[in-house]
């Protein structure tokens, strides 16, 4: 069973593209965690785990390389991170329109759909939480939770498994700072990353759908 991760630089984790460097394919985030824990618990399955997420990537970018990226390489379930770099920020000025996003991303869904009928999809929450250095408008927050809502809203439409990491990162940050799940209140720390990978197995492996 093959396993696809795609999405921006918080799937990618510093990956290595390598075709016998197997060490460093995953990248060191939270799909490492899923890999060793699912791999480890059940080798009699030989999951296969394979990572193409690449930072910076908005849901346009991950349109251009679909059909390369995902549709050629047939996954039995893919799973799907983006969202963090359509919003609207001060340090973003790409930002994407929710219609835009929303209309993007049911494309993708419903390519997968067409030429991938058996493929189970997973869909990640988008999650950001204000930092000193990185503080949150109003505005980006209102952005945020629009392109949350979409994402929850296309999981439900098309029988995804929906993986809630926001009130996830709320709530330990709530128990411990949030520089310490978070550094820039984007990309995880190895901490941060953990909790992601125990979410996302929760949700797939526990059969928890939107």
């Amino acid at each position: 069973m093959k396993i696809l991760f795609q999405g921006d630089s918080i799937t990618d984790g510093g990956r290595v593209a390598s075709d016998w460097d197997f060490n460093h394919t995953l990248g060191h985030g939270y799909i490492f965690n899923i890999a060793g824990e699912i791999g480890a618990t059940y080798p009699e399955r030989d999951y296969v785990f394979e990572n193409r997420g690449i930072s910076g990537n908005r849901v346009v970018d991950l349109y251009a390389r679909w059909k390369e990226d995902t549709i050629n390489l047939k996954p039995d379930l893919l799973s799907i991170l983006i969202g963090i770099n359509d919003l609207l920020s001060e340090e973003n000025i790409k930002s994407t329109s929710n219609n835009v996003f929303e209309r993007t991303y049911e494309f993708l869904i419903e390519d997968v759909k067409r030429e991938l009928p058996n493929t189970k999809i997973v869909l990640c929450e988008p999650f950001r939480i204000g930092v000193d250095t990185f503080k949150l408008s109003d505005e980006t927050k209102n952005d945020l939770i629009a392109k949350q809502k979409i994402v929850y809203t296309i999981a439900v439409k098309y029988g995804a498994v929906f993986v809630p990491l926001q009130q996830l990162f709320d709530e330990a940050c709530r128990k411990k700072y949030t520089e310490y799940w978070l550094w820039d209140g984007v990309h995880p720390t190895a901490a941060g990353h953990y909790l992601m990978a125990q979410q996302w197995i929760s949700a797939v492996f526990g059969g928890k759908h939107a």
